[in-house]
């Protein structure tokens, strides 16, 4: 028994990428529900979440637990207490980023990740979310600094093209704010592999590993594949360098969420149409996803915002990125006052589809036609 217990002090204090789930499928009922039930309690006690006093915020973790049981209900404890898996069940959340600690907001994301049109868009949602915002390290008590965990991972992903399980295992053991350049090379994944195997290692963090597995599983534009000799291994479903041009990298862009950015415009469109067109032309051609207020000017959350964004055919972007034409509050094009007379009756009939239009869009846009519209830009 005194063996157990020394174990379990020695496992409270293992440095490693800490990430139990209650639930792993994004697409399940109880998945949305949940989150869907954590928003609205964030929203309806925004004032108080922000409370900085012990006792309230133990009442309120007291009252959003309840919230949660009363929606998927789970066995009490034998002393009538709510049982930890309603915990685990919102720690979650905190862990993948979707929520911030005690409450304190959620990701701007969520609610477009809550009402996607189709499994493919909350995947695509859900990717961005962890990516930017997940912490295996914080829960809804604990508020932990180490951000990035999802981030370093595909950092790395990048750099290797491919992670296999004994890969995975090494970066779970990564404190991930000692690595200045926020991956990890070949050399130096193999480095800390050698320095921290252990055997025992995976046997004793089974559930987590399977976690970790399940949310990788889901991110956009990863897969698992068989791979001899390695077994399963985690790769992109194109190699980075085709998936990430370097243009994107030397903008400033990050290529992961840039390409969630561009995925997300093509992902909107194809659930209204079944296929890939040009938001205002509605023909096919090669596709540019055109910020609407230039990344350059952008905020850390309009750079990626899709709502700031429009799938448009090469030639449209062209006028559109320089300032040549812009769009009114219904769509409709607007041309520059100098605008070549010969190429008018290519674009003056142009309207951004209707389906296409919503608030934030529209706000951007007012944005494209205040400071951009009529100003050349190089």
């Amino acid at each position: 028994m005194a063996v157990t217990k020394r174990r379990r002090v020695q496992e409270n204090y293992e440095d490693y990428w800490k990430i139990t789930l209650e639930y792993t499928n994004i697409d399940d009922w109880r998945f949305l529900g949940t989150l869907k039930t954590i928003k609205e309690f964030i929203d309806e006690n925004s004032d108080r979440l922000q409370s900085k006093l012990e006792e309230d915020e133990k009442k309120l973790f007291r009252d959003l637990q309840e919230k949660v049981d009363a929606f998927n209900p789970k066995q009490k404890q034998p002393n009538g207490e709510i049982s930890p898996s309603v915990r685990k069940a919102i720690n979650q959340f905190v862990k993948l980023g979707f929520v911030n600690y005690r409450g304190r907001g959620y990701h701007p994301d969520v609610e477009h990740f809550l009402n996607a049109k189709s499994d493919e868009q909350r995947r695509i949602s859900f990717s961005k979310i962890v990516y930017e915002n997940s912490n295996f390290q914080s829960s809804w008590t604990k508020d932990d600094k180490k951000k990035g965990h999802i981030k370093f991972l595909i950092k790395t992903l990048e750099e290797l093209n491919s992670l296999d399980y004994s890969d995975i295992l090494g970066l779970m053991k990564v404190d991930i704010d000692s690595i200045e350049d926020g991956y990890l090379t070949r050399n130096q994944l193999d480095l800390y592999i050698a320095k921290n195997r252990d055997a025992d290692f995976r046997k004793r963090k089974y559930n987590q590993l399977s976690h970790f597995r399940s949310i990788l599983r889901r991110l956009d534009r990863l897969t698992v594949r068989t791979w001899h000799p390695d077994g399963l291994v985690l790769m992109f479903e194109k190699f980075a360098d085709d998936q990430f041009p370097d243009h994107w990298r030397k903008e400033g862009r990050d290529p992961y969420l840039q390409n969630i950015y561009r995925r997300s415009l093509m992902q909107e469109i194809l659930d209204r149409f079944g296929s890939v067109i040009c938001m205002v032309s509605g023909k096919s051609g090669e596709f540019i996803a055109s910020h609407i207020k230039p990344f350059s000017r952008c905020k850390e959350c309009e750079a990626y915002d899709p709502n700031n964004g429009l799938l448009l055919i090469k030639e449209i972007d062209a006028k559109f990125d320089k300032g040549r034409i812009t769009f009114d509050q219904d769509g409709v094009v607007r041309l520059r006052e100098d605008f070549p007379p010969q190429e008018k009756n290519n674009f003056e009939d142009l309207k951004i589809n209707p389906l296409f239009l919503n608030k934030k869009r529209l706000e951007y846009m007012g944005f494209h036609r205040k400071s951009i519209f009529g100003k050349e830009r190089s």
